[in-house]
């Protein structure tokens, strides 16, 4: 049984800053590429990031620079932090795992609102 946890969204004001945390548990062995993901009212979900197990970052081309992702493998936890936050940043961050020898889960989403 795998469980996936995204906390620290929440609502902030035009240019401020949010980290937010997701961590894995349960029956895992090691962990591929861990991510974040976004979906805003009536749109599809995208990309924001993603880091693989060596610590390679891949961002959405609009947030680089904005947003940073990381991870602690011994807490088998990613971080994404985001800065300068606009209110078309609004939307659920969705975490994503990818389990070495068992599959691909998703946490229940965080809900981020950036007020103008």
């Amino acid at each position: 049984q795998v469980h996936v946890v995204e906390s620290g969204g929440g609502l902030v004001q035009t240019g401020g800053s949010l980290t937010l945390s997701c961590a894995a548990s349960g029956t895992i062995y090691s962990i591929n590429a861990m991510g974040w993901y976004r979906q805003a009212p009536g749109k599809q979900r995208d990309l924001v990031a993603t880091i693989t197990s060596s610590g390679s970052a891949n961002y959405a081309d609009s947030l680089k620079g904005r947003f940073t992702i990381s991870r602690d493998n011994a807490r088998q936890t990613v971080f994404l932090q985001m800065n300068s936050l606009k209110p078309e940043d609004t939307a659920v961050y969705y975490c994503k795992v990818d389990i070495v020898g068992v599959g691909v889960y998703w946490g229940q989403g965080t809900q981020v609102t950036v007020s103008s």
